[in-house]
């Protein structure tokens, strides 16, 4: 039997997804068109950065790139999310902490970690793992768990399919068609509540993120995220296509070089709940998000953003989003704004590639350093692409569509080791993945120009 690719299954099931919830949520598909129209603009305005897209292969990636998020309420739930990604080529990288912004949940992002892998389609999905022992009340905390022992997420075909996967070591094309198909069905929205109004409400109470784990036949997909070149241009347009968007863009700020992940969200869509009794009511937690990528940070880089970061949140609460991107620009004025100085700075991490000059000079390079192959024009470094979340935006996204709540009680709770073992598998260190990515690309430069002296940078 042949088998396709993973990087294909992985193709065609966001692919399906974003049909299923264009499908569920309508003002998605503007979202789409929206985050489209402003690419082109972008892309026509920068030809730099049309340029840097394209020599990373980025360019054909943009109008499929997304991100969902999902949360799941066990521990068998999650270990049996990571056997169904694996099936499409995707591994959970980084740790991230919620309690720290008052959310009961940590969480992972599985994505794939090959370069050919990320340019064919970086399909992610923030999943996050609902924190029960974070519950004050051992009444409510114990009902939780009742309900949620009642449910399986998952068909019993999917379960199947994966298990296939991992006993022949692939799936034909058929069988992926079908596995995509089974999938679908643990992310897709059920109106049916699976429990009655009070119960709901007692653990609404608690916490809301809570309820709309625990209440409901699965985790539905809270949000497809489309990726914008210009997402300050799509906050100011999103009014006029009918999306109120949340106060202030999450992350860092505007800049000549952008950096790590920033984000916005709106409110898309109030639905209707039926409950076990026949009450009705209405949900509104999933929502429009759409993503700015820049680039990934050393751990050197990474300080520096997060003390600065931290000193503009001290600046802006209350603000709206232009007074608070004012002060954060001006804050963010200690960090170098020019790819070069960063890095030299080594405050991100690059990729280094061959220009047309540096192909002719194959061989001719012999104890040459970068920073003269560089000065000469023969490589070309780019700052690598950002693929992971951060702690805060999440967190502040979460809060913003959830109506701000939050629990103080849950901060400081971090626990990696407890994550792992209800994921069973260690996750990947996402810093790493960057550094080796960039060091693979210099030993690639190294080898055609056959640099054996090759240093420095």
């Amino acid at each position: 039997m042949s088998f396709i690719t993973t990087d294909a299954i992985r193709d065609r099931f966001s692919k399906a997804m974003s049909a299923m919830y264009q499908a569920e949520v309508p003002q998605y598909g503007a979202l789409l068109e929206l985050v489209e129209r402003v690419n082109q603009e972008t892309l026509q305005q920068q030809p730099a950065l049309h340029h840097r897209l394209e020599a990373q292969g980025e360019l054909a990636r943009l109008s499929v790139e997304r991100h969902g998020a999902i949360r799941v309420g066990t521990k068998a739930e999650l270990a049996m999310l990571r056997r169904l990604f694996a099936v499409m080529g995707m591994y959970p990288v980084g740790y991230y902490d919620l309690s720290e912004a008052g959310v009961p949940v940590h969480s992972t992002a599985f994505r794939p970690i090959e370069d050919e892998a990320l340019a064919l389609n970086p399909f992610r999905v923030f999943t996050s793992l609902l924190r029960l022992e974070l519950i004050e009340s051992e009444t409510l905390r114990q009902r939780a768990e009742e309900i949620l022992a009642q449910r399986d997420i998952f068909t019993p075909a999917v379960r199947a399919l994966i298990q296939r996967h991992e006993t022949q070591g692939g799936l034909s094309s058929e069988e992926a068609d079908q596995f995509v198909s089974e999938a679908l069905e643990t992310f897709r929205w059920h109106q049916e509540a699976t429990v009655d109004l009070e119960t709901y409400q007692a653990l609404h109470d608690e916490h809301r993120l809570i309820a709309d784990v625990v209440c409901f036949k699965g985790p539905h997909i809270n949000h497809l995220t489309p990726r914008t070149l210009d997402i300050d241009e799509a906050q100011r347009r999103m009014p006029s296509m009918g999306m109120n968007p949340k106060a202030v863009i999450e992350g860092p700020p505007r800049r000549e070089c952008p950096m790590l992940l920033r984000q916005t969200s709106f409110r898309a869509l109030e639905e209707s709940i039926r409950f076990a009794g026949e009450a009705q009511g209405t949900h509104t937690a999933r929502f429009g998000e759409i993503e700015q990528r820049g680039m990934a940070l050393t751990p050197k880089g990474r300080a520096l953003y997060d003390e600065l970061l931290n000193q503009g949140r001290a600046q802006t609460a209350g603000l709206d989003n232009d007074a608070h991107q004012a002060i954060m620009e001006r804050v963010f004025a200690a960090f170098p704004d020019h790819h070069e100085a960063i890095r030299t700075e080594q405050l991100a991490y690059f990729h280094y590639h061959l220009t047309d000059a540096g192909q002719a000079a194959k061989g001719r390079a012999e104890h040459a350093d970068l920073a003269t192959l560089l000065a000469q024009g023969w490589v070309e470094a780019q700052p690598i692409t950002y693929e992971d979340f951060l702690p805060v935006s999440a967190a502040g996204i979460f809060q913003s569509n959830l109506g701000g709540s939050e629990n103080g009680a849950y901060a400081g709770n971090a626990n990696r080791d407890a994550f792992e073992a209800a994921l069973g598998a260690p996750v990947q260190d996402e810093l790493a993945l960057y550094a080796e990515r960039e060091q693979r690309s210099k030993e690639a430069v190294l080898v055609w120009l056959g640099g054996g002296g090759l240093t420095g940078g």
